[in-house]
């Protein structure tokens, strides 16, 4: 029996789950510790008890899809407008090379989940699935190419392999092997969060400190949410008229784009201010409703006849991202802290997109410091830069390959 929850009692629901992760990640040193952030550890918990509560008394539950999506597009749309030309330039080099190091992983990611599929005797799109479609795209990217896959393709139940684990571990040796960053005290970290931030501060990055007091006001709020109401609203129109075209998107990246546009449009043409503190709260917000949401969708179950093969290939994904990130990503970037929280990042799109990395850097940065430069180049490769090209890669893939 299928129980289905309205926007009403999703809401509810994802705000228990968030609840739940944060008195986990508080009182069990273990989540702590490898810096689980709260929506995730929560989350969990709840996708384990509906797969048990499945497998012995048959039920189930469906949540608000439509209410997951808008804080999903909520949170892209954050990111589009806190992402102006002027960070753009602050990126520099290292938001080059960030982004080439990047695109060769989508290529290998797909290689290895396409050639361990082939191997290991099931279609091939399987393992394309299980390779840059979710890992690195998330749920975005599976929702725009689940219908694809299942009706042109026969591959039933294409979304329901979009949840994979993010490589948290890793980047707490990083920090510790190369001794980048002295772990602080949590009355370090209380007293950060509770010191408002200064509003004329030049070191403001969205995003960085997401329990770090922020001075908003009501008429900056409600100007905030006319912004992000029209980003939704060019999303919406830019999906349905760009639909069957050569630049047909996902609403996601349309809503992103949207951001960007509006953002530099107002303050380089009109000369408006947009008030980034009250963007970072709704889009602090929305990130974590979203996660908690998308965890707490998950119906394990529906990956039982794929469960072997699934695992094998998403083990090797994980041990690749991991190898990658520390050998690589971690290097190229110039082995230092900010390099570490880089690495924090590329994991977090790489096994489970763009909300899953500032998640992860939240978690890092909470912990051990801010990393300016690194929430400076993450929101922008990921949320931007990568779909796009992941998006080109997927479908060369699918008209040359398979």
């Amino acid at each position: 029996m299928d129980f289905t929850f309205n926007a009403f009692y999703t809401l509810i629901a994802a705000a228990i789950v968030l609840l739940l992760g944060r008195f986990l990640v508080n009182k069990i040193e273990f989540l702590k510790r490898y810096n689980i952030p709260e929506p995730v550890a929560g989350g969990l918990v709840a996708a384990i008890l509906s797969l048990l509560v499945h497998t012995f008394w048959g039920y189930s539950i469906t949540t608000s899809a439509q209410l997951q999506t808008s804080f999903m597009l909520i949170f892209f749309s954050s990111i589009g407008l806190s992402a102006n030309f002027s960070k753009l330039r602050e990126g520099g080099i290292g938001l080059v090379i960030f982004l080439m190091a990047i695109s060769t992983f989508i290529v290998i990611q797909n290689v290895v989940g396409i050639s361990l599929a082939t191997l290991l005797g099931i279609d091939p799109l399987i393992g394309l699935i299980a390779g840059s479609i979710t890992l690195t795209g998330g749920h975005g990217t599976a929702g725009a190419w689940g219908e694809i896959l299942e009706v042109q393709h026969g591959i039933q139940g294409a979304l329901a392999l979009g949840m994979a684990s993010a490589t948290f571990g890793l980047i707490r040796l990083l920090i510790n092997r190369h001794n980048l960053a002295t772990e602080r005290t949590n009355q370090q970290i209380e007293k950060r969060n509770n010191t408002p931030m200064d509003i004329n501060s030049t070191e403001y990055i969205p995003f960085e400190y997401p329990h770090q007091v922020r001075l908003i006001t009501a008429d900056n709020a409600i100007t905030t949410l006319g912004l992000f109401a029209g980003c939704l609203a060019f999303a919406e129109f830019m999906t349905g008229f760009s639909r069957g075209t050569a630049f047909e998107l996902p609403t996601f990246v349309w809503a992103l784009a949207g951001g960007v546009i509006l953002r530099n449009v107002l303050e380089g043409i009109f000369k408006v201010q947009v008030f980034d503190r009250a963007i970072d709260v709704f889009g602090n917000a929305s990130l974590s409703l979203y996660l908690a949401m998308a965890l707490l969708s998950l119906k394990l179950w529906q990956l039982a006849d794929l469960a072997g093969p699934l695992m094998v290939i998403l083990g090797a994904q994980t041990l690749t991202m991991a190898l990658y990130a520390g050998f690589i990503t971690f290097r190229v970037m110039g082995k230092n802290y900010d390099a570490a929280v880089l690495a924090a990042g590329h994991c977090g799109f790489g096994m489970g997109a763009t909300p899953t990395a500032v998640a992860n850097m939240q978690a890092i940065t909470n912990t051990y410091g801010p990393s300016h430069k690194a929430f400076l180049i993450v929101p922008l490769c990921g949320a931007f830069f990568v779909d796009l090209i992941n998006a080109t890669v997927i479908q060369m893939i699918l008209k040359f390959f398979i």
